[in-house]
């Protein structure tokens, strides 16, 4: 069943979810609700019945949603571990199937398995998909004017509500223009992302270009492969500009 108030949407989920903190399981279930508290992933809400409440004290702390009601917090502690504010439940949600469920702050927890896969950054959603293709399209990439990459052996990878995204080998952009950059992201679908900034003569360009070296084994064939944000450069694909899209990726 598909419960909706708001913005928020629940529905069961399929899986057997497990959650760690301090090298022990704090929840272990497989009736795992997934809870779209806002459009662009799930979270977990777990039954009260297969989370080990002894690690759970109240913290005291309240928040008040308009869609869930008022949620009761509390510390999550296993052995030595403590995660504060950790986790929390609505026990008198407006949402019917909210209430007996317990919220875990993803970060906080060292680990998360979906069946016996570990599960990085959030929930899967079961309605995105990547598919990931060769393809012999020409691609060329245009920053600020400058041409940063030229190639005609793209790989395209296709995310559920992404614009396509042109994986290119790294010998067919400019290197040279490329300087590495702190920023890192993580992706519960392809992995742990880094980051470079592009050099032009109009001035730097900020973590336009990313590369997942050990990509999740589902998304290994843009292993070491360079992307360029559509959103913050000029693509032209076989000879077509691409009109910029407007994404959270377009500032």
């Amino acid at each position: 069943m598909t419960e909706q108030r708001g913005r928020v949407r629940v529905e069961p989920g399929a899986k057997r979810v497990r959650v760690y903190l301090g090298g022990q399981v704090v929840a272990d279930t497989t009736h795992p609700l997934l809870v779209w508290e806002v459009p662009y992933f799930p979270a977990y809400y777990l039954p009260r019945e297969d989370v080990r409440t002894e690690a759970l004290a109240s913290s005291g702390r309240t928040e008040h949603s308009p869609s869930r009601g008022d949620a009761r917090y509390y510390h999550v502690t296993v052995g030595d571990a403590v995660a504060e504010d950790a986790a929390w439940e609505y026990p008198d949600s407006p949402l019917d199937d909210l209430r007996g469920h317990v919220r875990f702050e993803w970060g906080a927890m060292d680990a998360w398995f979906e069946e016996d896969e570990e599960v990085f950054v959030h929930p899967r959603d079961p309605y995105s998909r990547v598919d990931i293709l060769a393809s012999s399209r020409h691609v060329e990439v245009d920053v600020a004017g400058e041409r940063l990459a030229d190639t005609h052996r793209p790989t395209l990878l296709f995310e559920t509500g992404l614009p396509t995204r042109y994986y290119l080998p790294k010998v067919d952009a400019r290197l040279d223009l490329l300087r590495p950059s702190p920023t890192t992201s993580a992706c519960p679908y392809k992995g742990f992302a880094q980051y470079w900034s592009a050099t032009t003569p109009s001035g730097v360009v900020e973590d336009v270009v990313w590369s997942y070296r050990t990509p999740l084994p589902e998304s290994q064939k843009i292993a070491g492969l360079v992307c360029f944000y559509n959103e913050r450069v000029d693509l032209i694909v076989d000879g077509a500009p691409l009109a910029r899209p407007h994404t959270k990726f377009s500032t």
